[in-house]
């Protein structure tokens, strides 16, 4: 279910933003990226996993938008981008908001309840 008027570009980015956090050792690489770019093997290093694996890790990323490749002479480094994870809260704000107020209004009638209840209107 996506908000009425939302594009099909707007839903397929998502999809891959989520996607590509649904894994933790891409969760895990985007952290260290929040720190600043890093080589591939400086991304690597933390993980018991092979180099093939890491890049494949790396191509989902880049594929949702959520790391881009740079350029330093012989290096490649990868830097986090910041615009796919800003999509993704915009999204998950929309539904915070909904919840929020249903608790609201939740919180309202229990308090309403406790206060018939304090004041002996809660007796069959």
């Amino acid at each position: 279910m996506q908000p009425s008027g939302y594009a099909r570009s707007n839903r397929d980015r998502l999809d891959a933003t989520f996607a590509a956090l649904a894994d933790p050792t891409r969760r895990a690489i985007l952290a260290r990226l929040a720190a600043g770019e890093a080589s591939v093997t400086e991304l690597a290093a933390p993980f018991d996993i092979s180099q093939p694996a890491i890049s494949k890790h790396l191509k989902v990323l880049e594929r949702a938008g959520l790391i881009s490749r740079g350029r330093d002479a012989q290096r490649r480094p990868r830097r986090l981008e910041p615009r796919p994870l800003a999509e993704a809260t915009g999204w998950l704000e929309t539904y915070r908001r909904y919840w929020e107020g249903n608790f609201g209004r939740l919180d309202a009638v229990l308090e309403e309840l406790k206060a018939q209840k304090r004041h002996g209107r809660s007796r069959r």
